[in-house]
């Protein structure tokens, strides 16, 4: 059972897809997948020595998967969270385990048989995960139902609530916080918490904050898949969207970014079918050649855009820009950084006008917006170093504004860290050395994390003639920090850019 501690929170990691929980075992299991035909085979030649022998062994190895679980746990990035599947997953092992046990007990003719299955289950974690999970899918698939069906219920008894929809490739995590917080001036709002952007996420969130008192309900999509968007459409029903962008991510699963604009706006085929109104960037290139503009407001820097921003200054302090729509201009000021914000307050705002905000209520609060957590998010670091933490964008453009932003600290040592980006299928090569290319145009120092996913990046930082003595390759965050720690003093700026889960790190 401890043993499984590691292959469990894997899973969870992987969004509990087997296909992707296979892709980390082949870069990660084969050391421990001799060690354990070692132990297994070690074992096995005891047991059959000496009772004594097998029973002080079988105790040390107790000690052991404790000791390792354990060890584990605490080194890694993401650690397991114990959620009811995860516990669901627990007690499907330990109910597993039993039967086995009692049944090597019992059948003396085949106790062989259950021995060696018993090897199997104790020596190769992987395989008694899987079993785990096969056996509590139609469990967790009735379950998800119920609890589906229950938000729907809710949902259906609110017929005075606005619901608001967001996605897209990126930024609409950013874009949801700053929505909710330009429309808390005049409504009472809930949204979905942190990235809960699954249906069942989205299910969790409408049993367990929606409140009587509720005005405006704001819900992330996520999709890793055509059809991802529409289950959630299916619950919650908007009637206003808002797509952030479209662009090359989870390209291991969609294949192609046609595929993913199909995805993203299967949002606006829900909301015109309900009358409502979406709201989408045209700074996007990838969303706006494939739409017809005449059937969305389009907002960005275009002047011919319904809603348009002209950036004025920007820099690490922060932008001052203008908005204008057919009715209104306003000047503005954001502590936010980066061009990618400004964009998302945009439409934000343009969605929080057409329901009515006032302009004085919408200028205070986006002064007021502080950064989204992980998301180019400013905080003090080793040594007096000020951090750019982005360590939750995970695309292609975000990745080289966030170069971007860190050019902007004049005067100050400039050092990035990051193991890359992930999940771009045969995109991924290129876009990570284009993002070495870029830092090594910028950077005084680059620290790359993971051995072997760190290469494109490394070739990106070597085209550009970067200095070899300031390239740093190490396996994990932890050693990132000490090769910083350094150089690091008060005159340094620290982008984190990307800071991947466990299943990624190799």
């Amino acid at each position: 059972l401890f043993s499984l501690a590691r292959q469990f929170q894997m899973l969870q990691q992987n969004s509990y897809f087997p296909s992707r929980y296979f892709k980390w075992l082949k870069g990660n299991y084969f050391t421990m997948f001799i060690l354990e035909i070692l132990l297994c085979v070690f074992f096995t030649v005891i047991h059959y020595l000496s009772t004594f022998s097998a029973a002080v062994f079988a105790a040390a190895m107790v000690v052991y998967r404790v000791v390792f679980a354990l060890r584990v746990q605490k080194k890694s990035i993401k650690k397991l969270v114990f959620t009811a599947r995860i516990k669901r997953l627990y007690v499907a092992a330990a109910v597993l385990f039993s039967i086995v046990i009692v049944l090597t007990v019992v059948s003396a003719p085949y106790r062989i048989v259950f021995v060696a299955i018993c090897l199997l289950l104790s020596f190769f974690p992987p395989l008694t995960a899987l079993l785990c999970r096969v056996i509590m899918t139609p469990v967790d698939t009735l379950i998800n139902k119920w609890y589906a069906k229950d938000a729907k219920r809710i949902l259906r008894d609110r017929k005075d609530l606005i619901i608001i929809g967001i996605t897209g490739s990126y930024g609409k995590t950013s874009t949801k916080f700053i929505l909710s917080r330009l429309l808390s001036e005049k409504y009472n709002v809930v949204a979905t918490p942190g990235s809960y952007n699954t249906p069942m996420g989205v299910v969790r969130t409408v049993r367990e904050k929606l409140l009587p008192q509720t005005q405006v309900f704001i819900c992330e999509m996520g999709a890793k898949n055509v059809g991802d968007i529409k289950e959630i459409c299916d619950i919650v029903h908007p009637t206003y969207g808002l797509i952030t962008s479209v662009g090359p991510q989870h390209l291991d699963t969609f294949k192609s970014v046609d595929r993913v604009f199909q995805t993203k706006f299967e949002l606006a085929e829900e909301v015109r079918k309900n009358h409502g109104k979406v709201f989408v960037n045209g700074d996007s290139d990838a969303l706006i050649e494939r739409l017809h503009r005449s059937h969305y407001t389009v907002y960005g820097t275009d002047p011919s855009f319904d809603a348009v921003t002209h950036i004025l200054r920007s820099g690490p302090h922060g932008c001052e820009f203008t908005l204008q729509t057919e009715d209104t201009t306003l000047s503005l000021h954001t502590r936010l950084l980066s061009k990618h914000n400004i964009i998302n307050i945009t439409g934000a705002a343009a969605l929080a006008l057409s329901l009515g905000v006032g302009e004085k209520e919408l200028a205070y609060a986006v002064s007021s917006l502080k950064p989204t957590e992980h998301r180019l998010e400013m905080k003090p670091f080793i040594n007096g170093a000020v951090m750019i933490d982005d360590a939750y964008n995970a695309n292609p453009e975000g990745s080289k504004e966030a170069v971007r932003v860190l050019s902007t600290f004049e005067g100050m040592k400039k050092v990035m860290i990051t193991p890359g980006l992930i999940e771009l299928g045969k995109a991924e090569y290129d876009a990570n050395f284009r993002l070495g290319a870029a830092a090594g145009e910028v950077c005084d120092y680059i620290i790359l994390v993971g051995k072997n996913r760190s290469k494109p990046l490394a070739e990106g930082v070597r085209s550009t003639g970067f200095s070899q003595d300031n390239l740093f390759i190490v396996s994990s965050f932890a050693e990132a920090t000490k090769v910083c720690s350094a150089f690091a003093d008060s005159n340094t700026a620290v982008l984190v850019e990307n800071d991947l889960p466990d299943n990624y790190l190799y």
